[in-house]
């Protein structure tokens, strides 16, 4: 055998198990680390819908969730001001039956003085036992009347401040009900209305860190990607990671360069119904019902992950309007009837 084809042969084998493996590691849905995982090119997702849409459905959203962290904010505060200030009345029907013991004694006795209390005394002792007893008068009534008005000072403040949450959440629900008209109008041309949504999908995923006010913090596409080569914001990981540990680990793509949308920000995903990846045929059976759950769970836990909104089989979810119907195009993928789109805030 000559020696050139002896070398190919050597080298080929080794080649083709390892391309062996590659297609192994695709069928079960995962990706060799450091590798973009690529899907089957026919049913790979293509969103449907315009640019235009895309960016109404992300602002109502978006405007959404900070209008509820804001309310939800505002209502915390509230709670703590409304107990505060029953302290304080509770501390000024106290104080107020003191100060009326200081006028009593004041009306009965009449005012204490040096003068007085010097013409009083018999003797220098004697002064001198009133004048102290005179200053400890002073001083408990002074202290009396010093927390009376502290008191209602501070409770003046907190009626203020309440008054103050109660037009910042009218102001935020205000900004909610806009924010659901926005996201209505956007979907009036891919919409025919309301749908029954789908079941199954539990309520355990762990909470991803917020701010100390309850808002989400600011993220970018900061950390690496497990689906791809490209990069997703730490929220959308989570969102990802917590799925997976729920028992969603078909096929995922998340990060996907050039077009508009939530996927070259790091901030969506796709996950395929089926489990050897996207296909262009619409779920059915166990595929359906798998898209089913998934779909139901990133809504179940949308509060606690971040979500902004969910598209599966026809339909879409946003915090603001509910399950609606979708229509994306006609075909499997932009109908996403062969894959859930998650897209994060």
């Amino acid at each position: 055998m000559p020696r050139t084809r002896l070398i190919r042969r050597r080298v080929r084998r080794p080649l083709l198990a390892l391309l062996a493996v590659t297609a192994l590691l695709l069928g079960a849905g995962l990706a060799p680390a450091g590798v973009a995982a690529a899907a089957p090119t026919p049913g790979a997702p293509n969103e449907g819908g315009s640019k235009q849409l895309r960016a109404a459905l992300d602002a109502a959203a978006r405007g959404h969730i900070e209008a509820k962290s804001r309310l939800d904010n505002s209502k915390r505060r509230q709670v703590a001001l409304t107990g505060q200030l029953k302290e304080l009345e509770l501390r000024l029907v106290e104080l107020n039956s003191q100060v009326g013991e200081v006028a009593a004694q004041s009306y009965r006795v009449g005012r204490l003085t040096p003068v007085s209390v010097l013409l009083a005394s018999a003797d220098p002792n004697a002064f001198l036992k009133r004048a102290a007893e005179l200053d400890v008068m002073a001083q408990r009534d002074s202290k009396r009347l010093r927390a009376f008005t502290d008191a209602k000072v501070e409770a003046a403040k907190a009626k203020a401040a309440i008054d103050i949450e109660v037009r910042e959440q009218q102001k935020q629900l205000a900004v909610l009900a806009k924010k659901k008209r926005d996201a209505e109008i956007a979907l009036a041309k891919v919409s025919s209305g309301s749908s029954s949504g789908f079941s199954g999908g539990s309520t355990s995923a762990k909470p991803a860190p917020r701010n100390s006010d309850g808002s989400w913090p600011s993220e970018s596409c900061s950390v690496n990607d497990p689906t791809t080569s490209g990069c997703i914001t730490p929220r959308t990981l989570h969102a990802l990671q917590q799925a997976q540990a729920a028992g969603y680990k078909r096929y995922v793509s998340c990060f996907r360069s050039g077009g508009d949308g939530e996927h070259p920000k790091g901030r969506a995903c796709d996950f395929s119904a089926a489990t050897g990846g996207f296909e262009n045929v619409s779920a059915s059976g166990g595929d359906k019902a798998y898209g089913d759950s998934l779909a139901n769970y990133f809504k179940n836990n949308a509060s606690r992950l971040g979500v902004m909104y969910v598209i599966w089989y026809r339909q879409i979810w946003m915090p603001n309007t509910g399950w609606r119907s979708y229509s994306g195009g006609g075909s499997p993928a932009a109908d996403h009837t062969n894959h859930v789109h998650l897209s994060m805030y």
